[in-house]
Protein backbone atom coordinates (compact mmCIF):
# COMPACT_ATOMS: atom_id res chain seq x y z
CA UNK A 1 0.00 0.00 0.00
CA UNK A 2 1.49 3.45 -1.33
CA UNK A 3 2.60 6.02 1.92
CA UNK A 4 0.29 9.47 2.28
CA UNK A 5 3.22 11.06 0.83
CA UNK A 6 3.78 8.71 -2.37
CA UNK A 7 -0.49 8.86 -2.40
CA UNK A 8 0.26 12.47 -2.55
CA UNK A 9 2.82 12.45 -5.79
CA UNK A 10 0.70 9.85 -7.30
CA UNK A 11 -2.00 12.35 -7.03
CA UNK A 12 0.12 15.50 -8.46
CA UNK A 13 2.24 13.59 -11.32
CA UNK A 14 -1.14 12.50 -12.30
CA UNK A 15 -3.25 15.81 -12.78
CA UNK A 16 0.14 17.42 -14.22
CA UNK A 17 0.27 14.40 -16.66
CA UNK A 18 -3.26 14.92 -17.62
CA UNK A 19 -3.42 18.43 -18.58
CA UNK A 20 -0.87 18.38 -21.01
CA UNK A 21 0.42 21.82 -20.93
CA UNK A 22 2.66 23.35 -17.66
CA UNK A 23 0.20 24.13 -14.85
CA UNK A 24 1.38 26.71 -11.76
CA UNK A 25 0.83 25.38 -8.05
CA UNK A 26 -2.60 27.60 -8.20
CA UNK A 27 -4.20 25.08 -10.20
CA UNK A 28 -2.48 22.03 -8.59
CA UNK A 29 -3.63 23.16 -5.22
CA UNK A 30 -7.38 23.26 -6.97
CA UNK A 31 -7.28 20.21 -8.48
CA UNK A 32 -5.80 18.29 -5.19
CA UNK A 33 -8.76 19.73 -3.43
CA UNK A 34 -11.10 18.07 -5.35
CA UNK A 35 -9.65 14.83 -4.86
CA UNK A 36 -9.97 15.55 -0.94
CA UNK A 37 -6.37 17.31 -0.61
CA UNK A 38 -6.17 20.27 1.48
CA UNK A 39 -2.77 21.85 0.77
CA UNK A 40 -2.58 25.87 0.17
CA UNK A 41 -0.79 27.42 -2.85
CA UNK A 42 2.94 27.82 -0.84
CA UNK A 43 2.81 23.84 0.55
CA UNK A 44 1.79 22.90 -3.33
CA UNK A 45 4.63 25.15 -4.32
CA UNK A 46 6.99 23.87 -1.97
CA UNK A 47 5.99 19.77 -3.32
CA UNK A 48 6.24 20.53 -6.58
CA UNK A 49 10.01 22.08 -5.82
CA UNK A 50 10.77 18.67 -4.33
CA UNK A 51 9.63 16.89 -6.94
CA UNK A 52 11.90 19.64 -8.97
CA UNK A 53 14.58 18.37 -7.17
CA UNK A 54 14.02 14.56 -7.70
CA UNK A 55 14.24 15.16 -11.71
CA UNK A 56 9.99 14.10 -12.01
CA UNK A 57 8.43 17.29 -12.77
CA UNK A 58 10.10 20.10 -15.36
CA UNK A 59 9.68 23.72 -14.43
CA UNK A 60 8.87 26.00 -17.21
CA UNK A 61 9.75 30.00 -16.79
CA UNK A 62 6.30 31.14 -14.74
CA UNK A 63 4.08 28.95 -16.72
CA UNK A 64 4.21 26.48 -14.24
CA UNK A 65 5.88 22.75 -14.67
CA UNK A 66 5.32 19.34 -17.28
CA UNK A 67 6.48 15.94 -16.19
CA UNK A 68 9.89 14.75 -17.18
CA UNK A 69 9.96 11.44 -18.80
CA UNK A 70 11.90 10.54 -15.15
CA UNK A 71 8.15 11.65 -13.54
CA UNK A 72 6.24 9.61 -16.19
CA UNK A 73 8.16 6.61 -15.19
CA UNK A 74 7.46 7.20 -12.14
CA UNK A 75 3.89 7.67 -12.40
CA UNK A 76 3.42 3.99 -14.17
CA UNK A 77 5.28 2.26 -11.42
CA UNK A 78 2.77 4.08 -8.40
CA UNK A 79 -0.50 3.33 -10.69
CA UNK A 80 0.49 -0.67 -10.79
CA UNK A 81 1.65 -0.34 -6.83
CA UNK A 82 -1.95 1.46 -6.09
CA UNK A 83 -3.45 -1.15 -8.15
CA UNK A 84 -1.82 -4.26 -7.03
CA UNK A 85 -2.52 -2.88 -3.53
CA UNK A 86 -5.81 -2.66 -4.16
CA UNK A 87 -6.51 -5.82 -6.12
CA UNK A 88 -5.00 -7.76 -2.98
CA UNK A 89 -7.01 -6.32 -0.38
CA UNK A 90 -10.14 -6.93 -2.73
CA UNK A 91 -9.22 -10.31 -3.20
CA UNK A 92 -8.29 -10.88 0.30
CA UNK A 93 -11.47 -9.65 1.41
CA UNK A 94 -13.30 -12.41 -0.75
CA UNK A 95 -11.60 -15.07 1.16
CA UNK A 96 -12.45 -16.73 4.01
CA UNK A 97 -10.12 -18.19 6.62
CA UNK A 98 -9.80 -21.61 4.46
CA UNK A 99 -8.05 -19.30 1.91
CA UNK A 100 -5.33 -18.86 3.83
CA UNK A 101 -5.10 -22.59 4.75
CA UNK A 102 -4.98 -23.83 0.99
CA UNK A 103 -2.40 -21.13 0.83
CA UNK A 104 -0.26 -22.29 3.42
CA UNK A 105 -1.15 -26.34 2.42
CA UNK A 106 0.72 -25.38 -1.09
CA UNK A 107 3.55 -23.69 0.75
CA UNK A 108 4.08 -26.57 2.77
CA UNK A 109 3.78 -28.80 -0.34
CA UNK A 110 6.46 -26.38 -2.18
CA UNK A 111 9.06 -26.50 0.56
CA UNK A 112 9.10 -30.68 0.07
CA UNK A 113 9.28 -30.57 -3.57
CA UNK A 114 11.79 -27.29 -3.79
CA UNK A 115 13.90 -28.26 -0.67
CA UNK A 116 15.16 -31.52 -2.60
CA UNK A 117 14.96 -30.61 -6.26
CA UNK A 118 17.83 -27.22 -4.77
CA UNK A 119 19.45 -30.11 -3.34
CA UNK A 120 19.71 -32.07 -6.79
CA UNK A 121 20.46 -28.68 -8.62
CA UNK A 122 23.69 -28.27 -6.46
CA UNK A 123 24.44 -31.91 -7.47
CA UNK A 124 23.61 -31.41 -11.43
CA UNK A 125 23.70 -28.48 -12.60
CA UNK A 126 25.43 -27.14 -15.18
CA UNK A 127 28.04 -24.25 -15.42
CA UNK A 128 25.55 -22.59 -17.88
CA UNK A 129 23.09 -23.12 -15.32
CA UNK A 130 24.22 -21.73 -12.63
CA UNK A 131 25.16 -18.29 -15.14
CA UNK A 132 21.49 -18.24 -15.71
CA UNK A 133 20.53 -18.45 -12.07
CA UNK A 134 22.79 -15.76 -11.08
CA UNK A 135 21.82 -13.51 -14.24
CA UNK A 136 17.95 -13.74 -13.16
CA UNK A 137 19.53 -12.82 -9.54
CA UNK A 138 20.61 -10.01 -10.60
CA UNK A 139 18.08 -8.63 -12.56
CA UNK A 140 16.13 -8.96 -9.13
CA UNK A 141 18.35 -7.08 -7.33
CA UNK A 142 18.48 -4.07 -9.76
CA UNK A 143 14.28 -4.64 -9.63
CA UNK A 144 14.76 -4.39 -5.81
CA UNK A 145 17.32 -1.51 -6.39
CA UNK A 146 14.33 0.33 -7.81
CA UNK A 147 11.74 -0.64 -5.42
CA UNK A 148 9.62 -2.54 -7.96
CA UNK A 149 8.06 -5.79 -8.25
CA UNK A 150 10.38 -9.03 -9.63
CA UNK A 151 7.71 -11.82 -9.44
CA UNK A 152 8.59 -12.72 -13.28
CA UNK A 153 12.37 -13.03 -11.76
CA UNK A 154 11.06 -15.17 -8.37
CA UNK A 155 9.36 -17.72 -11.11
CA UNK A 156 11.92 -18.09 -13.50
CA UNK A 157 14.51 -18.33 -10.54
CA UNK A 158 12.55 -21.30 -9.07
CA UNK A 159 11.92 -22.93 -12.63
CA UNK A 160 15.54 -22.82 -13.66
CA UNK A 161 16.12 -24.94 -10.25
CA UNK A 162 14.07 -27.08 -10.94
CA UNK A 163 15.15 -27.38 -14.04
CA UNK A 164 18.55 -28.07 -13.19
CA UNK A 165 17.62 -30.47 -10.83
CA UNK A 166 17.58 -33.44 -13.71
CA UNK A 167 14.07 -34.91 -11.80
CA UNK A 168 11.55 -34.27 -14.52
CA UNK A 169 8.69 -35.76 -12.40
CA UNK A 170 9.09 -33.30 -9.30
CA UNK A 171 9.93 -30.17 -11.46
CA UNK A 172 6.58 -31.39 -13.49
CA UNK A 173 4.87 -31.44 -10.00
CA UNK A 174 5.56 -27.81 -8.91
CA UNK A 175 4.68 -26.21 -12.24
CA UNK A 176 1.37 -27.97 -11.91
CA UNK A 177 1.23 -26.43 -8.40
CA UNK A 178 1.97 -23.10 -9.57
CA UNK A 179 0.17 -23.30 -12.08
CA UNK A 180 -3.61 -24.47 -10.98
CA UNK A 181 -3.26 -22.36 -7.72
CA UNK A 182 -5.78 -19.53 -7.71
CA UNK A 183 -4.55 -18.62 -4.73
CA UNK A 184 -1.03 -17.49 -6.71
CA UNK A 185 -2.01 -13.88 -7.32
CA UNK A 186 -2.49 -13.49 -3.09
CA UNK A 187 0.59 -14.43 -2.81
CA UNK A 188 2.87 -12.64 -5.25
CA UNK A 189 1.26 -9.29 -3.69
CA UNK A 190 2.33 -10.30 -0.28
CA UNK A 191 5.40 -10.80 -2.30
CA UNK A 192 5.72 -7.03 -2.97
CA UNK A 193 6.01 -6.08 0.98
CA UNK A 194 8.91 -8.23 1.69
CA UNK A 195 11.18 -7.76 -1.84
CA UNK A 196 14.14 -7.53 -0.31
CA UNK A 197 14.63 -10.12 2.01
CA UNK A 198 13.42 -12.83 -0.74
CA UNK A 199 16.77 -11.34 -2.89
CA UNK A 200 18.59 -12.16 0.06
CA UNK A 201 17.17 -15.34 0.57
CA UNK A 202 17.57 -15.96 -3.16
CA UNK A 203 21.20 -15.15 -2.54
CA UNK A 204 21.79 -17.89 -0.35
CA UNK A 205 20.26 -20.61 -2.61
CA UNK A 206 22.37 -19.73 -5.06
CA UNK A 207 25.55 -19.36 -3.17
CA UNK A 208 24.86 -23.30 -1.80
CA UNK A 209 23.92 -24.13 -5.75
CA UNK A 210 27.51 -22.47 -7.02
CA UNK A 211 29.34 -24.18 -3.82
CA UNK A 212 27.85 -27.52 -4.98
CA UNK A 213 26.58 -28.02 -1.54
CA UNK A 214 23.40 -29.83 -1.30
CA UNK A 215 22.95 -29.73 2.30
CA UNK A 216 22.83 -26.26 2.47
CA UNK A 217 20.87 -25.74 -0.65
CA UNK A 218 18.15 -27.58 1.10
CA UNK A 219 18.72 -25.68 4.04
CA UNK A 220 18.62 -22.50 2.66
CA UNK A 221 15.37 -23.12 0.19
CA UNK A 222 13.27 -24.77 3.44
CA UNK A 223 14.11 -21.12 5.49
CA UNK A 224 12.90 -19.51 1.68
CA UNK A 225 9.71 -20.82 1.95
CA UNK A 226 9.45 -21.30 5.30
CA UNK A 227 9.53 -17.42 5.90
CA UNK A 228 6.56 -17.48 3.09
CA UNK A 229 4.77 -19.30 5.19
CA UNK A 230 4.90 -16.49 7.92
CA UNK A 231 4.13 -13.61 5.76
CA UNK A 232 1.08 -15.75 4.78
CA UNK A 233 0.05 -15.63 8.15
CA UNK A 234 1.40 -12.28 9.33
CA UNK A 235 -0.25 -10.26 6.13
CA UNK A 236 -3.18 -12.36 6.11
CA UNK A 237 -4.26 -10.56 9.49
CA UNK A 238 -2.85 -7.26 9.34
CA UNK A 239 -4.92 -7.45 5.90
CA UNK A 240 -7.84 -8.40 7.47
CA UNK A 241 -7.77 -5.94 10.50
CA UNK A 242 -7.73 -3.11 7.49
CA UNK A 243 -10.60 -4.06 5.38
Amino acid sequence: MLSEKDKLEYEVLKIIAGEGKPLGSGLISQSLAERGYVLSEATAGRFLSELDRKGLTQKVGFQGRLISLKGQQRLTDLQLSEERSKYGFRFLNSLDSKGKDDLIEILVARRAMERELARLAAINATESQIKLLKKIYHEQERYVSRNLVSAEQDIRFHRVIAYSAKNKVLAAALDLIRQNSQLTPVLEHIRTKVEKRVAVEHAKILQAIEARNPEEADRAMVEHLESLVRDVVNYWAQAKGKI
